[in-house]
């Protein structure tokens, strides 16, 4: 248990760094787009390698998929109800990272408690991604007259579930099923996805222009080795 709770932090750290980074100045849009580029690029890896194969793999392609349709609505619905309290990117990728972060970091719990050691391409994903989406979301949120003080205690309440979720994970392990793994894999997958698409692709590209596919690559090659 005292494993999932320190590795959880390491792999939650990165949204409060992320926040920081993101209030401690205004960033040149082209720079800001390109670390978004850079993070679709991880996460694109994470969703593929991490996730979506893991899960097959864990319990069949059907729970995979019946966890991916619940995570895409999901988001789908909750952005939906956000973006009308919070216009703009910042918000939507906010929600993005919760809602990913929780099933991922579930998932590396499960991965604790199987005995295996921690994963560390599956570790080094979710720090990688939650950076950029982190810095992005802040910088669009303090675009759009938000606090520091709110910013930064948004990020703190987002890593502290995200811990929780990978101490559950560490604690259900053995009670649950392979089809329930897979489920929890698809559910963080059909999220990204939909937040990826809708959200962070548009507006990485809206900044960084045409550079924004080439550093895209870049963050899935990086995240891909590592896997």
């Amino acid at each position: 248990m005292g494993s999932a709770l320190v590795w959880g932090a390491v792999a939650a750290a990165s949204l409060v760094i992320g926040g920081l980074l993101g209030v401690a100045r205004a960033w040149p849009d082209k720079l800001v787009g390109a670390v978004l580029a850079f993070g679709a690029g991880a996460l694109i890896s994470a969703v593929s390698f991490d996730l979506f194969e893991e899960g097959v793999q864990q319990g069949g392609g059907v729970p995979v998929a019946i966890g991916l349709a619940a995570g895409a609505l999901t988001y789908f619905t909750l952005d939906r109800i956000v973006e009308h309290k919070v216009p703009g990117a910042g918000a939507a990728l906010a929600l993005g990272a919760l809602l990913d972060g929780i099933p991922e970091q579930a998932v590396l719990g499960i991965g604790l408690a199987s005995g295996n050691g921690v994963s560390i391409s599956l570790l080094a994903a979710i720090f990688v991604s939650n950076l950029p989406e982190a810095i992005g979301a802040s910088t669009e949120l303090h675009e759009a007259k938000r606090s520091r003080a709110t910013i930064l205690r948004m990020w703190g309440a987002v890593a502290v579930v995200c811990v929780i979720a990978t101490v559950a994970g560490y604690a259900i392990a053995d009670a649950s099923s392979g089809d329930f793994k897979a489920g929890i894999n698809g559910f963080a997958a059909g999220a990204l996805l939909v937040m990826l698409v809708d959200s962070m692709i548009p507006d990485a590209t809206r900044k960084a222009g045409r550079i924004a596919g080439l550093v895209t690559v870049l963050g899935f090659a990086v995240a891909a080795g590592l896997s």
